[in-house]
Protein backbone atom coordinates (compact mmCIF):
# COMPACT_ATOMS: atom_id res chain seq x y z
CA UNK A 1 0.00 0.00 0.00
CA UNK A 2 1.21 3.48 -0.68
CA UNK A 3 0.44 6.56 1.32
CA UNK A 4 0.74 10.20 -0.05
CA UNK A 5 2.36 12.67 2.13
CA UNK A 6 2.86 16.29 1.91
CA UNK A 7 5.17 18.64 2.20
CA UNK A 8 4.31 22.06 2.96
CA UNK A 9 6.28 25.37 3.95
CA UNK A 10 5.62 29.22 3.99
CA UNK A 11 7.11 31.54 2.01
CA UNK A 12 7.34 35.63 1.92
CA UNK A 13 7.97 37.10 -1.80
CA UNK A 14 9.88 34.06 -2.80
CA UNK A 15 11.96 33.89 0.33
CA UNK A 16 11.47 30.04 2.48
CA UNK A 17 10.50 31.06 5.75
CA UNK A 18 9.45 27.87 8.01
CA UNK A 19 8.12 24.34 7.12
CA UNK A 20 8.02 21.28 9.69
CA UNK A 21 10.98 21.32 11.41
CA UNK A 22 11.31 25.19 11.74
CA UNK A 23 7.74 25.38 13.30
CA UNK A 24 8.23 22.70 15.59
CA UNK A 25 11.32 24.45 16.64
CA UNK A 26 9.43 27.65 17.29
CA UNK A 27 6.96 25.82 18.93
CA UNK A 28 9.62 24.17 21.34
CA UNK A 29 11.00 27.25 22.09
CA UNK A 30 7.58 29.30 22.65
CA UNK A 31 6.59 25.73 25.13
CA UNK A 32 9.91 25.61 26.59
CA UNK A 33 10.82 29.50 26.97
CA UNK A 34 14.41 28.13 26.25
CA UNK A 35 16.28 27.50 22.94
CA UNK A 36 18.67 25.48 24.31
CA UNK A 37 16.04 23.40 25.71
CA UNK A 38 14.11 23.62 22.18
CA UNK A 39 17.57 22.72 20.44
CA UNK A 40 18.22 19.66 22.60
CA UNK A 41 14.36 17.81 22.40
CA UNK A 42 15.09 17.99 18.63
CA UNK A 43 18.19 16.71 19.01
CA UNK A 44 20.06 19.42 17.46
CA UNK A 45 23.11 21.76 18.41
CA UNK A 46 22.56 25.32 20.15
CA UNK A 47 24.05 26.85 17.51
CA UNK A 48 22.78 25.35 14.70
CA UNK A 49 19.11 26.33 16.16
CA UNK A 50 20.16 29.61 16.48
CA UNK A 51 21.55 29.90 12.78
CA UNK A 52 17.94 28.03 12.01
CA UNK A 53 16.29 31.49 13.92
CA UNK A 54 18.51 34.07 12.39
CA UNK A 55 17.40 32.62 8.85
CA UNK A 56 13.88 32.62 9.85
CA UNK A 57 14.11 36.03 11.01
CA UNK A 58 15.91 36.99 8.04
CA UNK A 59 13.51 35.98 5.84
CA UNK A 60 10.80 36.68 7.77
CA UNK A 61 11.79 40.43 7.68
CA UNK A 62 11.86 40.36 11.11
CA UNK A 63 12.67 39.69 15.04
CA UNK A 64 11.17 36.43 15.71
CA UNK A 65 12.99 35.22 19.08
CA UNK A 66 13.50 37.51 22.18
CA UNK A 67 16.38 36.14 24.83
CA UNK A 68 18.00 37.09 27.91
CA UNK A 69 20.62 35.89 29.59
CA UNK A 70 21.95 34.86 33.08
CA UNK A 71 19.96 33.40 35.69
CA UNK A 72 19.40 29.77 37.71
CA UNK A 73 17.60 29.02 34.67
CA UNK A 74 20.77 29.62 32.10
CA UNK A 75 18.12 32.77 30.13
CA UNK A 76 14.94 32.82 28.73
CA UNK A 77 14.37 32.83 24.92
CA UNK A 78 10.85 33.87 24.08
CA UNK A 79 8.30 34.25 20.90
CA UNK A 80 8.05 37.44 19.72
CA UNK A 81 4.83 38.74 18.61
CA UNK A 82 5.59 38.42 14.98
CA UNK A 83 6.98 34.95 15.31
CA UNK A 84 3.99 33.82 17.19
CA UNK A 85 2.49 35.81 13.51
CA UNK A 86 4.96 33.43 11.53
CA UNK A 87 3.83 30.52 13.71
CA UNK A 88 0.64 30.67 13.75
CA UNK A 89 0.29 31.52 10.12
CA UNK A 90 2.09 28.78 9.28
CA UNK A 91 0.29 25.48 11.69
CA UNK A 92 -3.38 27.54 10.58
CA UNK A 93 -2.57 26.76 6.57
CA UNK A 94 -1.40 23.14 7.68
CA UNK A 95 -4.15 22.47 10.19
CA UNK A 96 -6.69 23.86 7.07
CA UNK A 97 -5.04 21.97 4.39
CA UNK A 98 -4.60 18.67 6.02
CA UNK A 99 -8.54 18.85 6.43
CA UNK A 100 -9.33 18.74 3.39
CA UNK A 101 -6.39 16.51 2.38
CA UNK A 102 -8.10 14.08 4.53
CA UNK A 103 -11.08 14.72 3.47
CA UNK A 104 -10.17 13.74 -0.12
CA UNK A 105 -10.48 17.51 -0.87
CA UNK A 106 -14.81 17.25 -0.23
CA UNK A 107 -16.27 20.06 0.90
CA UNK A 108 -20.03 20.34 1.16
CA UNK A 109 -22.38 21.80 -0.81
CA UNK A 110 -24.13 25.14 -0.24
CA UNK A 111 -27.35 26.13 -1.90
CA UNK A 112 -30.70 28.65 -1.31
CA UNK A 113 -34.33 27.23 -1.08
CA UNK A 114 -37.28 29.54 -1.64
CA UNK A 115 -40.75 29.50 -0.03
CA UNK A 116 -43.10 31.63 -2.32
CA UNK A 117 -46.76 32.16 -1.56
CA UNK A 118 -50.09 32.78 -2.96
CA UNK A 119 -52.83 33.15 -0.70
CA UNK A 120 -53.20 29.42 0.58
CA UNK A 121 -51.06 27.93 -2.36
CA UNK A 122 -47.19 27.53 -2.95
CA UNK A 123 -45.01 27.77 -5.87
CA UNK A 124 -43.37 24.40 -6.38
CA UNK A 125 -41.29 23.18 -9.33
CA UNK A 126 -41.14 19.59 -10.89
CA UNK A 127 -37.77 18.13 -11.01
CA UNK A 128 -36.60 17.58 -14.57
CA UNK A 129 -32.93 15.41 -13.69
CA UNK A 130 -32.04 13.28 -10.91
CA UNK A 131 -32.09 12.97 -8.02
CA UNK A 132 -36.08 12.67 -7.31
CA UNK A 133 -36.96 13.15 -11.17
CA UNK A 134 -40.74 13.74 -11.77
CA UNK A 135 -40.72 15.03 -7.99
CA UNK A 136 -42.13 18.47 -6.94
CA UNK A 137 -39.56 20.91 -4.48
CA UNK A 138 -38.65 23.82 -3.21
CA UNK A 139 -37.43 26.38 -6.01
CA UNK A 140 -34.21 26.82 -5.14
CA UNK A 141 -30.04 25.90 -6.48
CA UNK A 142 -26.36 25.69 -5.71
CA UNK A 143 -24.80 28.78 -4.33
CA UNK A 144 -22.54 30.83 -6.63
CA UNK A 145 -18.81 32.14 -6.20
CA UNK A 146 -19.10 35.88 -4.59
CA UNK A 147 -22.95 35.42 -4.61
CA UNK A 148 -24.70 36.00 -1.29
CA UNK A 149 -27.56 33.43 0.18
CA UNK A 150 -30.33 35.82 -0.37
CA UNK A 151 -29.31 36.56 -3.71
CA UNK A 152 -28.74 32.97 -5.13
CA UNK A 153 -32.58 32.23 -3.31
CA UNK A 154 -34.17 34.95 -5.47
CA UNK A 155 -32.14 34.50 -8.77
CA UNK A 156 -32.74 30.64 -8.52
CA UNK A 157 -36.49 31.26 -7.70
CA UNK A 158 -36.70 33.51 -10.89
CA UNK A 159 -34.84 30.64 -12.95
CA UNK A 160 -36.84 28.08 -11.99
CA UNK A 161 -40.50 29.40 -11.95
CA UNK A 162 -40.29 33.16 -13.76
CA UNK A 163 -41.26 34.62 -10.38
CA UNK A 164 -39.50 37.78 -9.44
CA UNK A 165 -39.60 37.60 -5.29
CA UNK A 166 -37.72 39.31 -2.73
CA UNK A 167 -36.67 38.51 0.90
CA UNK A 168 -38.91 38.40 3.62
CA UNK A 169 -37.16 36.45 6.31
CA UNK A 170 -34.58 32.98 7.06
CA UNK A 171 -36.96 30.36 7.95
CA UNK A 172 -33.77 28.00 8.55
CA UNK A 173 -30.93 25.95 7.88
CA UNK A 174 -30.82 22.24 7.03
CA UNK A 175 -27.84 20.57 7.11
CA UNK A 176 -28.41 16.30 7.39
CA UNK A 177 -25.28 14.91 5.72
CA UNK A 178 -28.02 12.60 4.29
CA UNK A 179 -30.54 15.01 3.03
CA UNK A 180 -29.44 14.91 -0.56
CA UNK A 181 -28.63 11.40 -1.90
CA UNK A 182 -25.12 13.45 -4.50
CA UNK A 183 -23.31 14.25 -1.55
CA UNK A 184 -23.84 16.61 1.38
CA UNK A 185 -25.49 19.73 1.42
CA UNK A 186 -26.32 22.63 3.46
CA UNK A 187 -29.56 24.69 2.33
CA UNK A 188 -30.38 28.04 3.42
CA UNK A 189 -34.33 28.32 3.18
CA UNK A 190 -36.09 31.60 2.94
CA UNK A 191 -39.62 33.25 2.77
CA UNK A 192 -39.88 35.20 -0.57
CA UNK A 193 -42.43 38.08 -1.23
CA UNK A 194 -44.24 37.88 -4.60
CA UNK A 195 -43.89 41.19 -6.54
CA UNK A 196 -44.02 40.06 -10.33
CA UNK A 197 -43.35 37.74 -12.46
CA UNK A 198 -45.65 34.50 -14.33
CA UNK A 199 -45.02 30.95 -12.69
CA UNK A 200 -43.78 28.54 -15.39
CA UNK A 201 -40.95 25.98 -15.37
CA UNK A 202 -37.72 26.81 -16.04
CA UNK A 203 -33.70 25.60 -15.89
CA UNK A 204 -33.73 22.81 -13.79
CA UNK A 205 -37.63 22.35 -13.46
CA UNK A 206 -39.71 20.85 -15.77
CA UNK A 207 -42.49 22.51 -14.55
CA UNK A 208 -43.59 24.61 -11.73
CA UNK A 209 -47.15 24.82 -10.40
CA UNK A 210 -48.98 26.42 -7.69
CA UNK A 211 -50.28 24.21 -5.00
CA UNK A 212 -52.56 23.77 -2.15
CA UNK A 213 -50.72 23.75 1.33
CA UNK A 214 -53.36 21.64 2.18
CA UNK A 215 -53.08 18.99 -0.28
CA UNK A 216 -49.12 18.98 -0.51
CA UNK A 217 -47.78 16.13 -2.73
CA UNK A 218 -44.43 13.98 -1.64
CA UNK A 219 -41.81 16.01 -2.00
CA UNK A 220 -38.18 15.46 -3.52
CA UNK A 221 -34.98 15.62 -0.18
CA UNK A 222 -36.33 17.00 2.84
CA UNK A 223 -38.76 19.92 1.50
CA UNK A 224 -41.90 18.22 3.16
CA UNK A 225 -40.15 18.41 6.61
CA UNK A 226 -38.88 22.19 5.30
CA UNK A 227 -42.33 23.30 4.62
CA UNK A 228 -43.97 21.65 8.19
CA UNK A 229 -41.34 23.37 9.61
CA UNK A 230 -42.30 26.71 7.93
CA UNK A 231 -46.18 26.35 8.71
CA UNK A 232 -45.28 25.53 12.31
CA UNK A 233 -43.81 28.67 13.34
CA UNK A 234 -45.97 30.78 11.60
CA UNK A 235 -48.90 29.16 13.13
CA UNK A 236 -46.88 30.11 16.43
CA UNK A 237 -46.19 33.61 15.37
CA UNK A 238 -49.73 34.18 14.72
CA UNK A 239 -51.09 32.89 17.77
CA UNK A 240 -48.72 34.87 19.87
Amino acid sequence: MYDLKLRIWLERDGRFIVSEGRAELLSKVKKTGSLSKAAKEMEMSYRHAWGIIHRIAQNAGGRVVNSTRGGKEGGVTTLTPFGEEVLREYENKVASLRSQFENHWRKPSVTADGIVLRSHEIALVRRGKEPFKGAYALPGGFLEHGETLERCAVREVYEETGLKTEIVDLVGVYSDPARDPRGQVVTAVYQLRLIGGTLKGGDDASAADWIQLDKLPRLAFDHGRIIEDFLEKRKSRREK
